[in-house]
Formats: structure tokens, C-alpha cells, sequence
């Protein structure tokens, strides 16, 4: 078969209580909640599958049907199995955070969930995604060019095919929204009362105004082979945990309830817009991520729901 570029890119987000029926056998009347039966008190987490391919005569990429009961079977299983091993920690490694670090950890999650997933779907797996909130997901992905792919899988350079995404191609990217609450004035000394605000209108006040800004941080962790579980030198990967104390030292204790202008000397001479704002908390978080083994992917921070930034683009 001849190798295609993908033109298509099919999403499908698939809700799971997290509760008794770890197989997905008993089924939810409501799929907007759980795509697994919930008592009610269960949390419930989503997977979201994003495959990449050509349609096939039928017009499918893949019957999303298909997906859903592959999630719902085979990632299911592997979560419940994560979170019994974690559930199952003695007191003492509840208290050791090595021990806590490697049973939480969401790259090894990702990886066994896509190795579990893949054979089961006819198109290549461009990305998957553990979300637990709509402020906190883990995505391991693959970049559009890692491969050539058609649809019904991925020609190698060897010339077979498969749907599975070559191991060394794959990056797990841990991403999570914070907030804080903060004023500012937007002037630029150099031009004159009139011209500022003409310029910038209410956001003039000679007062300032306030936000209740959002930041959402992403950032690139090393990936897991399932072939080469256990392997490394046993510490740790960056976390969520690592991720949160980050940005509280960096972002929450320097901004929060500050007013930009006069408390904070990042924006002393630098107009604090949106755009200002997302390159300074970048360009505060990507050393401070590094030397704990991460990599800054970007920044994005939300002034209003209507207007936000992202740095780098």
C-alpha cells in the first residue's frame, strides 16, 4: 500500500468512573458523565484519543464505537491497576515521595495505556490524554511529521505498517492551570496622559484595575517505553507535585494580590499586558523547571475568559 500523509485528525473523549467496574462492562445511560455505570460518589476521569489517518470508503477514520469500547476495556484496566498499587501503599511509602513519585506517575500511566490501546484501533494514535479535572492532563503525543501514516496504519521505513507510534518519536506533556489575583495599570511613560488613554481607555486608571488571571503551564517530560519499564537510574520523573511547587515559588508568591506596577520589579519597566505577562512568568519557570528535569513547553495566560496569550506562540 502506498504510504498517505494523514488529512484528517479524529478526537474522541471517553469519561470513566473510577469505581468497581474497572472492565466497562456495566454501561452508563449517560455518556456525557461516564461511558462506565457510577454510583455517584466515584470521581470521574477522561481519555481523550485523538487518531490520524485518511478516511476509508465508508467515510470513517474510525468508528468511534470502536474507540470507546477500547478505552473503556483495555485503558480501563491499566488506570484500576495504577490506582491499586497506589491505593496499596503502606503508610510509610504513602510518606517516602520517591515511593509516591514513581506510583503516580503519569508518563508511565500514558505509556502502558497507549501500548494497551493501539493494537485495538485501525488508525494511528497521534495522541492520548488523562485529564482528572479541567485544570490538570497528562498527553503523550507524537509530532505530525514522526511518521507518514494511511488509514489503516503507519508505513515504516522498512516498508511495513503499523498503527503504533514509534517509541522514540513520543513526548508526554504534563499541563496545569493556576490562578491568581492581581491589579496593574497599563501606561507607557514616554507618551503623554492623553495619548495613553487614547491608547489604552479604562485600562489607564491611574489606580489600576484588577484580574483574576489563569496560567496554564506545560511541560515536556522524558517518555516511557512499556519495552523498557523499570529501566533508568530510579529517580523520579517531574511531576504535578514538582509542577506545583515550581510555579507557587515563581509565579503565586511573586504576583498574587500584588499590584504589577509598583510591587513587582519584573514589570517596573515593563507595560504589564497580557502578552508581557505570559513571556515574564516563561521566562521565570523554564529555569526552575529544568533543573528539575523538565522542559518549559510554553506558558498561557488568560486576563479575561475572552482574551489570553500564549509565549511562545
Amino acid at each position: 500500500m502506498t504510504s498517505q500523509p494523514s488529512t484528517h485528525l479524529l478526537t474522541r473523549t471517553v469519561r470513566l468512573a473510577v469505581g468497581p467496574h474497572a472492565d466497562g462492562s456495566a454501561a452508563s445511560s449517560n455518556g456525557l458523565v461516564s461511558a462506565v455505570a457510577a454510583l455517584g460518589l466515584e470521581p470521574i476521569v477522561e481519555f481523550e484519543v485523538c487518531c490520524a489517518g485518511s478516511p476509508d470508503e465508508s467515510g470513517y477514520l474510525v468508528d468511534i464505537g470502536v474507540i470507546d469500547r477500547a478505552v473503556r476495556t483495555r485503558v480501563s484496566g491499566v488506570l484500576h491497576r495504577k490506582l491499586r498499587a497506589l491505593w496499596a501503599l503502606s503508610e510509610s511509602e504513602l510518606r517516602d515521595s520517591r515511593a509516591m513519585a514513581r506510583a503516580c506517575d503519569p508518563a508511565e500511566l500514558l505509556a502502558e495505556a497507549l501500548a494497551a490501546l493501539e493494537p485495538a484501533l485501525p488508525a494511528a494514535v497521534r495522541s492520548l490524554t488523562y485529564r482528572t479535572s479541567p485544570f490538570r492532563s497528562a498527553t503523550i503525543e507524537r509530532g505530525p511529521d514522526a511518521t507518514q501514516q494511511n488509514p489503516r496504519g503507519t508505513t515504516m521505513p522498512d516498508g511495513a505498517t503499523t498503527n503504533h507510534a514509534t517509541p522514540d518519536a513520543r513526548r508526554v506533556l504534563l499541563s496545569e492551570t493556576f490562578e491568581f489575583a492581581a491589579s496593574h495599570r497599563l501606561h507607557i511613560p514616554s507618551l503623554g496622559d492623553d495619548a495613553n488613554r487614547a491608547l489604552f481607555g479604562k485600562c489607564n486608571n491611574p489606580n489600576g484595575h484588577g484580574h483574576n488571571y489563569r496560567i496554564e503551564v506545560a511541560v515536556e517530560v522524558p517518555s516511557v517505553h512499556p519495552a523498557a519499564h523499570g529501566a533508568g537510574d530510579g529517580r523520579p520523573r517531574f511531576g504535578f507535585p514538582d509542577l506545583e511547587e515550581v510555579v507557587g515559588r515563581e509565579i503565586m508568591a511573586r504576583f498574587d494580590h500584588k499590584h504589577l506596577n509598583l510591587d513587582c520589579p519584573e514589570f517596573r519597566d515593563l507595560n504589564p499586558s497580557v502578552e508581557h505577562i505570559a513571556r515574564v512568568c516563561h521566562d521565570l519557570l523554564a529555569p526552575a523547571i529544568a533543573t528539575r528535569g523538565g522542559a518549559l513547553r510554553f506558558v498561557r495566560v488568560w486576563e479575561t475568559e475572552k482574551t489570553s496569550c500564549r509565549y511562545p506562540a
